[in-house]
């Protein structure tokens, strides 16, 4: 059973910079699209960004497109999320996924199949 771990969360300024890393232990991200989503209180979760396996170009959300970057290392069994120019709407908690979805379906949460438990992002104005 993998477990997804993300660390990097945690208290940002306004227009300042944070990365965030989620590594797949007993398990692997070879073959598998890696994904960030977000969730803040009182909303659903939402899509942020996601990369194939294949080494396509990664999709990301129309709020975060041109400030987020998504990477992963393959060697590591990790996958990257670097937030720059953060906004207070950022704030929320980061969750890093896994899944096997089709293009079409690759900005939703229920292609999914493994989660991680969420790091916190809070961006202060």
């Amino acid at each position: 059973q993998v477990q997804l771990i993300e660390s990097g969360g945690g208290l940002v300024q306004t227009g300042g910079s944070l990365r965030l890393a989620c590594e797949a232990s007993g398990g692997t991200f070879r073959s598998y699209t890696a994904a960030w989503f977000r969730q803040s209180p009182g909303k659903g979760r939402e899509f942020v960004a996601a990369g194939k396996w294949a080494n396509s170009n990664p999709y990301y959300a129309q709020s975060v497109e041109g400030r987020f970057t998504f990477s992963r290392d393959n060697a590591k069994n990790t996958v990257y999320l670097q937030m720059n120019r953060v906004k207070p709407e950022d704030t929320a908690v980061y969750y890093c996924a896994r899944g096997t979805p089709i293009t079409s379906t690759i900005r939703s949460h229920s292609a999914y199949a493994s989660w991680g438990q969420g790091t916190q992002v809070t961006v202060s104005s």
